[in-house]
């Protein structure tokens, strides 16, 4: 497997696992929670009672992961006000959140290919073609890449 660190344990004095971007995200939606708050925007969710019922945890766990997410900079609080009600709060992605898709869909698809029995309960298809869309590593040219040709590379 070409994947390996052998650059990154050659030269890890420059290298420190606290910089570790991984890390660094899964202190951000590195609960199931989270995640699954996340998987419900994607689908469209936007009000926090549908976010509690769809996911299935407490009304506060449902507060304490949003008022996560949205200090973490991956939802926007904004205010709305249906005719005669209340104003009440919708949350939005941000396009920081945006940018959490392929990691959303990435879980997906691992989890339907290796944990669910007759593969997934939902699929993701692109709109205009109805053709179904997979997250995989490619390389800036546009080409797939494999595992085996793959390398990590010290940036600092």
């Amino acid at each position: 497997m070409a994947m390996t660190l052998e650059g990154v344990l050659a030269d890890r004095d420059r290298w420190q696992a606290d910089a570790c971007s991984i890390g660094k995200a899964m202190e951000v939606v590195g609960t199931r929670s989270a995640m699954l708050l996340v998987r419900e925007a994607f689908y469209g969710t936007t009000r926090f009672d549908q976010f509690a019922k769809r996911v299935g945890i407490s009304d506060a766990v449902t507060s304490a992961r949003l008022k996560e997410l949205v200090a973490a900079g991956i939802f926007d609080r904004c205010a709305y006000r249906e005719p005669g009600q209340r104003t009440r709060h919708e949350y939005l992605l941000t396009p920081m959140g945006r940018d959490l898709l392929p990691a959303v869909l990435a879980l997906m698809q691992w989890g339907d290919r290796y944990l669910q029995e007759t593969g997934g309960p939902l699929s993701v298809v692109e709109d205009s073609t109805g053709m179904p869309v997979r997250v995989l590593p490619v390389a800036d040219g546009g080409g797939e890449i494999g595992l085996d040709e793959l390398r990590v590379r010290v940036n600092r």
